[in-house]
């Protein structure tokens, strides 16, 4: 089947609600941890659910180059390759338009890329995005879209958008997995009346869900939070909303009084894998000499494995010397504590105190380091 979101509950903008798919049904808001190449980097899909992991994400020119949709095909696709019994989300290689292509390399039928594996000449285009998502047979697909830069100048980010939504079109004709459910994006860049073309023109469409795009590309926040609100109130109100790759803590807090369903960052672990760990008091980076004899956990009340049952400086010391359990003690935490954060989120929409919650844990979130 197709997800179906049901919304349980209004706090002011933010949403408390309901995701179901075919591996169950999850609760929103919601975090979910990325898994690039069918895999959340150095975690299993065990891990994962003793975190309370809802949807992960893998992304479609990954595993388009390596080890080809057609792998993923035969192998039954993305949930038996990589043996992740609950639901997942390909991105459609739009964002890879932002990182890995040039401009000039960018026209109406598709992107032209060089592998960034071996420099081969590679052609993507929205049916071709689409169509491998069909094999990799995630549960939610996106719709090939260009992640716009910023800054952009007006005239580039209105054409990119057109562009944008011509390809939304492209993309849904050509999509024939009837238990995928394909989700449009919103783009248009920092400009106001783009972000409500591009939204006004997407939903005509008529897609299962709406993500907003192009945000965390170098934006301050200011800019990043008002992208949100010039597209969100033309979204529908009996649909999954996603803010694609946002997640830092307090932007979380940020999206969700806007009426964001859905998140997604790479941030967790990649600051894990540099040593970094979330805590409520800010950012650490156990790399720091004061850790080295610090025999307490991460953080005293956080229920991860990784703070059940290790220090500080135990952690320090796999850091400094290399040791790959290091990184993945601090991804386990990491992503926990933004699965927690959710938790505890929508805890707080339900009890009518968001507001509150949003005001202790942005002023206890502080750079301690």
């Amino acid at each position: 089947m197709k997800i179906k979101y049901e919304l349980i509950k209004n706090y002011k903008k933010a949403r408390l609600g309901k995701l179901k798919t075919n591996y169950g049904t999850f609760d929103t808001p919601m975090f979910m941890p990325v898994g690039t190449l069918a895999n959340v980097k150095t975690l299993t899909p065990e891990e994962l659910y003793d975190m309370n992991s809802a949807v992960i994400l893998s992304n479609t020119y990954h595993l388009w180059l390596r080890p080809g949709e057609d792998i993923v095909d035969k192998a039954g696709g993305l949930h038996k390759f990589m043996n992740y019994n609950g639901p997942i989300l390909t991105d459609s290689g739009g964002f890879q338009v932002f990182s890995l292509a040039k401009k000039k390399d960018i026209s109406e039928e598709g992107v032209i890329f060089k592998s960034h594996i071996d420099g081969k000449k590679l052609f993507l285009t929205p049916e071709l995005s689409i169509q491998i998502q069909n094999k990799l047979d995630s549960d939610i697909a996106m719709s090939f879209d260009e992640c716009i830069p910023y800054p952009a100048s007006y005239e580039y980010a209105k054409a990119s958008t057109e562009r944008t939504i011509r390809w939304a079109k492209r993309g849904k004709e050509v999509h024939n997995n009837p238990n995928q459910s394909l989700f449009g994006i919103v783009q248009g860049g920092e400009y106001q009346d783009l972000r409500e073309y591009s939204a006004k023109e997407t939903v005509k469409l008529d897609f299962d869900g709406y993500s907003i795009g192009g945000t965390s590309v170098g934006e301050d926040k200011v800019t990043m939070y008002n992208m949100i609100d010039y597209a969100i109130k033309y979204l529908p109100t009996d649909k999954p909303r996603y803010l694609m790759g946002v997640g830092e803590p307090i932007d979380l807090l940020e999206g969700v009084e806007r009426g964001i369903d859905m998140f997604d960052c790479v941030l967790p672990t990649r600051l894990a894998r540099h040593g970094n760990a979330f805590t409520r008091n800010g950012r650490i980076n156990l790399k720091n000499l004061k850790y080295k004899e610090d025999f307490t956990p991460i953080e005293d009340n956080c229920d991860c494995y990784t703070c059940k049952n290790y220090t500080k400086a135990y952690i320090r010391h796999l850091i400094t010397c290399d040791e790959m359990l290091g990184g993945r003690l601090l991804s386990i935490h990491n992503i926990r504590f933004l699965i927690k954060e959710m938790e505890e989120i929508r805890e707080s929409i339900k009890n009518d105190t968001f507001d509150e919650y949003k005001e202790e844990f942005i002023k206890q979130y502080k750079n301690s380091d």
